[in-house]
């Protein structure tokens, strides 16, 4: 189980959203590089980055932002928000992102997900937002008829390096991951699952190594690590831990 920190932007600033709402946003930071370098020092192993604004505006908005996070560490990326196109996805790559994350695009149009998978193997993660079972897109503003699991089975056998399943009415809301969905959503499909949306202490991390056997690989925290509910040192030792 890896303990993921996330860093979340909304106008250059890293931020938390409460259940997805960019009218309910705390700032946390205003100096994204300096947050990443934290994490990183705490023993951060992956970053995942957010660029909120990019995800209601369909398009990158927070490039400078990015890369001065991509320039304060050495450990891999990940980063989702607006991304729509190869081109994108092929910038992002050689600013030095380790993998790209497609949300909404992913939804409307899945195709684009394995042609991406082709060109950039190994590069590319499918971010699945859902409301009560069902998929969410444009920044959570607009629920689909899909189910989440129906979505991620589009995907298996294009190449797609690992899920990230959020339930947004747990996000930005410490009230701990949505196990058995995110359980479920694992044992369904074949490609590793990362749980995002909830987490607010180490024993809802030890409820998620619980089911790691299901295919549930690691869990991204925002909220709980910058208002200190947890230490994410202390995370990823637990983990540690666990697989000694």
């Amino acid at each position: 189980m890896i303990i993921i920190p996330a860093i979340d932007l909304k106008n250059g600033c890293c931020v938390r959203l409460e259940q997805g709402l960019m009218e309910k946003d705390t700032v946390f930071n205003d100096d994204p590089g300096a947050q990443a370098a934290e994490w990183q020092r705490q023993g951060g192993e992956i970053l995942h980055i957010v660029d909120l604004d990019g995800a209601f505006a369909g398009e990158p908005k927070n490039r400078s932002a990015i890369e001065s996070i991509v320039k304060s560490v050495t450990i891999p990326t990940q980063l989702g928000g607006g991304i729509r196109d190869i081109a994108t996805i092929e910038a992002y790559l050689s600013l030095g992102i380790g993998r790209v994350i497609i949300g909404t695009a992913a939804q409307r149009n899945p195709a684009f997900v394995k042609e991406a998978c082709a060109k950039f193997p190994g590069k590319i993660v499918v971010g699945i937002d859902a409301k009560n079972g069902m998929v969410a897109v444009q920044g959570w503003a607009e629920v689909t008829g899909i189910t989440a699991t129906e979505l991620a089975k589009q995907f298996e056998g294009d190449g797609v390096s690992a899920i990230i399943y959020t339930d947004i009415s747990r996000d930005g809301m410490m009230q701990g991951p949505n196990i058995e969905a995110t359980k479920a959503l694992a044992e369904a499909i074949n490609i590793p699952v990362i749980a995002s949306g909830g987490l607010s202490s180490l024993k809802d991390i030890e409820n998620l190594i619980a089911i790691e056997s299901s295919g549930v690989t690691g869990v991204i925290t925002g909220k709980a690590i910058y208002s200190g509910a947890i230490n994410l040192a202390e995370a990823i030792a637990l983990t540690k831990k666990r697989q000694a």
